[in-house]
């Protein structure tokens, strides 16, 4: 009896374990970081050209990464390209650079998609921008003591960890770059990853369609896969997506379990991402979703006419009129760019990206957004700080509070990203700031930012005071 019972204990036992495998699947948590490892190497190694050795240490100390440390291996083969990432040889993940394309994710048995595009060629055939040259090419150190300041503040280090590690700091007020610096082995031109920053460019291709009248916010999402009107994702909104509102069981944790870390291990990430079932109506609930964002780069890859033609809508009419030359998009296995993540641009450049922004979509005399989109996209979701593909303090939630409180404007807008990414957008101040860098405390680096926006808020504000004394 006693034999049976247990007998029948370990069969119910090893049922729940299995039941726990295939609810949570622990292997594709482990594809989802050695991915984001080989990813993060290959990128910061080929594109950007920094030291792999240094990326892998501090790629390690993030969240949800650190813990495997001991086990994580990585192997970069410079002259294929490539960089393998696994767990002491298992759930190999491999990502490959291609010029001018970035690195991509190689999942599964079949190729991934990489697009026939000459991405030198497309910059060199571009019009000269329609965005004036914010500075000449030599780093810009100011003369003001104050903002000199700002930035040895922005690039102070703790004496222990969390440890803020500043990559970039760029300043443009009026148009023109007041000041910036960069650390040891970065410079003026260094490509450098957004992370979540892209989802702003997600919104500004979002943006030209509509301009163009090839998408509208408010349609019905155009994904095939909800075309039957009897499916009740059939009605989600390309609003509803940019809001991340869509009622889809896509939320965000970072964990390695979560829809958007899984999205990561597959060769076509929105294929993935579009068979999530609804947990709520659309347009009622709301939860941050990366997978959400990349579900949009596809909508644009299809209304573009594919991967090539979505490569030559970003430089004909985003990049190449905002000078934003060394801006990299980086693609997954099926040929949709990674839209939700993983753009990499110098900071120059992602600051002229904020000015366009600044300028209520106007690059210059040319208009690249239409009228309202901005103000739309920067007005508050519910009852978030969330708008449509920007963060914002125009908001009564408590984050917006408390970053105004903090010294950032109430009327400014953000892209932020992973580690501290941020692109603060004043319109008040008729003033852009980029801080970039690798910052691992769980806010990223939010109240040194803000330190930053404050110091610089009250030096440029003394400057133009001492200019109007007589």
């Amino acid at each position: 009896m006693n034999l049976r019972r247990f007998s029948v204990g370990l069969l119910v036992f090893a049922a729940l374990l299995v039941a726990g495998w295939l609810t949570y699947r622990p292997d594709r948590a482990l594809r989802s970081a050695t991915t984001a490892v080989a990813q993060m190497i290959c990128a910061k190694t080929f594109v950007s050209g920094l030291d792999p050795q240094t990326t892998f240490a501090e790629t390690m100390e993030r969240p949800g990464l650190r813990r495997l440390r001991a086990v994580m291996r990585y192997r970069v083969e410079p002259d294929m390209r490539y960089v393998d990432a696994s767990l002491l040889g298992l759930h190999v993940s491999r990502a490959s650079y291609h010029d001018g394309l970035g690195c991509v994710s190689m999942q599964g048995q079949k190729p991934p998609y990489v697009p026939h595009s000459d991405v030198r060629a497309l910059r060199a055939s571009v019009p000269p921008p329609a965005l004036p040259e914010v500075a000449a090419a030599a780093p810009v150190e100011p003369a003001d003591p104050a903002l000199k300041a700002a930035l040895d503040h922005a690039f102070e280090e703790p004496a222990s960890p969390p440890f803020r590690r500043t990559k970039a700091v760029v300043i443009v007020k009026d148009g023109r770059l007041i000041a910036e610096r960069y650390a040891a082995d970065i410079g003026v031109d260094t490509p450098l990853i957004g992370f979540s920053m892209t989802k702003t460019v997600t919104n500004a291709l979002l943006g030209i369609m509509t301009r163009q009248g090839k998408l509208s916010p408010g349609i019905p999402a155009p994904v095939a896969e909800w075309r039957d009107a009897r499916d009740p994702r059939h009605d989600i909104t390309i609003e509803q997506l940019m809001r991340m509102t869509s009622g889809l069981a896509l939320d965000e944790t970072n964990s390695g379990f979560d829809p958007s870390s899984q999205m990561e291990i597959h060769r076509d990430m929105a294929a993935f991402a579009v068979h999530a079932p609804l947990i709520a109506p659309p347009g009622q609930r709301w939860a941050y979703s990366s997978a959400s964002t990349q579900i949009l780069a596809r909508i644009i890859r299809d209304a573009a006419g594919g991967p090539e033609q979505t490569i030559a809508l970003a430089w004909r009419e985003l990049f190449g009129p905002l000078g934003m030359r060394s801006a990299t998009l980086q693609f997954d296995g099926s040929g949709t760019y990674q839209g939700h993540a993983n753009m990499l641009a110098s900071a120059r450049d992602w600051a002229k990206l904020g000015l366009l922004y600044l300028a209520d979509g106007m690059a210059g005399d040319r208009r690249i957004l239409p009228e309202g989109w901005v103000a739309m996209s920067a007005t508050a979701t519910l009852d978030t700080d969330y708008g449509a593909g920007l963060w914002t303090n125009r908001s009564p939630h408590v984050h917006a509070q408390g970053r105004a409180r903090a010294g950032i404007p109430p009327d400014a807008f953000f892209a932020f990203g992973l580690l501290g990414q941020r692109l603060v957008i004043m319109p008040t101040q008729r003033m852009v700031v980029v801080r970039l860098g690798d910052a691992v405390d769980p806010d990223g680096d939010i109240r040194g930012v803000a330190r930053l926006v404050r110091e610089v808020i009250a030096a440029t504000e003394a400057s133009a005071t001492a200019a109007r004394s007589p």
